[in-house]
């Protein structure tokens, strides 16, 4: 049933500026060439400097950037990675494609993320990663998780594509782990036009085979060359790390992306505090309804990149039904529980002891609240739902 909403959950974070749309515009103009130049480069200096890492490199997309992350553990045949249940399918996928065994971690009832405590249940002697998902925009416990695996030896991945801008700590969101990723997704705080992502790590070896893993296996000639076309104008060789060969990939991100994303970092700080101050207004309107279960962070620890909440007495399916049909307002479920999609299940990845996990799928709704709605907007978001919240009380 096709269905147009007053409201709908939107595809797009936010709206650009003048001054951002007038960049694209001239980026697309005088970039020579409209990848992998200038734009790249001062993008990638920015963002490192910005969440304190040693490198930063730009990819297509979240998802390549996983995959590259993937490649960089180096996994040897029944070696497992720790994933939370509870999060988008590209923060698992990617290491099943380049040989780890998938273990499930349940979340925390209250934060939504993972902590030490549900991964260290979940350890094994195969263990040899852990992807630490800061879900909805809320930074994870990097401190405890991150001494729990240097007591273990075990590389950490932290997936911060929904991350940007948070602080955990006194440090960004990503900064904490061997490999941080970030994404520039339609729907994520800042969008590079649709797709876009970031690959960050501390370890030099790490970033030396980066970028011929991110470009086709392009590299410079072992010797000099006299004359600049003999024998070709660049060379293609394997990235080796670790005494292992890699096979390269091609996840480049293109010039014009990279100069909005530059001027984007400047305002992630105002468009995470604006989000932050309608989710505490949203929240604080509904302390008199026990019936919704919010995460109520009113810090940086949190940039709302998506506001949920758990819906008691199993009201879900009622509560958004009449939200949808009534008042035009486009609320969903989000991040079934991966071990219960059949592409996991048909992997062999179908079991998993996350049971609060699934009860907060089953429970949950997630509230239309990108950047760009207005005041009234919200209003009307927040006046619907205690009308059907009230009926459903009855």
């Amino acid at each position: 049933m096709s269905t147009t909403f007053k409201i709908p959950f939107s595809g797009r974070a936010h709206r650009y500026t003048d001054n951002e749309l007038d960049l694209v515009r001239e980026a697309a103009g005088s970039a020579e060439p409209l990848t992998q130049g200038k734009f790249r480069n001062a993008f990638e200096a920015k963002f490192r400097n910005y969440i304190g890492v040693s490198h930063a490199f730009t990819t297509c997309n979240a998802a390549s950037a996983l995959e590259l992350s993937a490649q960089l553990c180096s996994f040897e045949p029944g070696d497992e990675v720790i994933i939370p249940s509870h999060t988008y399918t590209a923060s698992a996928y990617p290491f099943l494609k380049h040989g780890a065994n998938i273990v499930w971690a349940d979340i925390d009832p209250m934060t939504r993320v993972v902590n030490a405590e549900s991964i260290e249940k979940v350890i094994t002697k195969r263990t040899r990663a852990i992807v630490v998902v800061h879900l909805y925009g809320y930074g994870a416990d990097m401190k405890e998780i991150m001494a729990l695996a240097r007591s273990r030896n075990l590389l950490v991945i932290e997936d911060a594509a929904q991350a940007l801008g948070v602080d955990i700590d006194g440090k960004k969101a990503g900064a904490y782990a061997d490999i941080g990723i970030f994404s520039f997704h339609s729907h994520k705080n800042v969008t590079t036009l649709g797709e876009g992502g970031m690959i960050t790590v501390h370890d030099e070896d790490f970033a030396r085979v980066i970028p011929m893993l991110r470009h086709n296996g392009h590299t410079g000639f072992p010797e000099p060359q006299t004359d600049y076309w003999i024998p070709n104008m660049g060379n293609v060789d394997l990235p080796e790390l670790g005494g292992r060969s890699l096979m390269p990939n091609n996840f480049c991100l293109g010039e014009v992306e990279c100069a909005l994303g530059a001027a984007l970092l400047d305002r992630i700080d105002v468009i995470n505090n604006e989000k932050r101050v309608n989710a505490m207004t949203f929240i604080d309107a509904f302390s008199g309804h026990d019936e919704f279960q919010f995460h109520r962070e009113n810090s940086t620890r949190h940039n709302y990149h998506l506001l949920v909440a758990r819906i008691a007495n199993h009201w879900r399916d009622d509560f958004i039904r009449a939200m949808s049909r009534e008042f035009g307002i486009q609320c969903v479920v989000q991040y079934y529980p991966l071990n219960r999609y059949p592409f996991y299940q048909k992997l062999g990845f179908g079991n998993a002891d996350c049971p609060v996990a699934d009860d907060f799928f089953d429970n949950m709704v997630s509230f239309p609240f990108h950047h760009s709605l207005s005041r009234e907007d919200h209003a009307y978001i927040i006046d619907s739902a205690l009308k059907v919240l009230d009926r459903l009380a009855g």
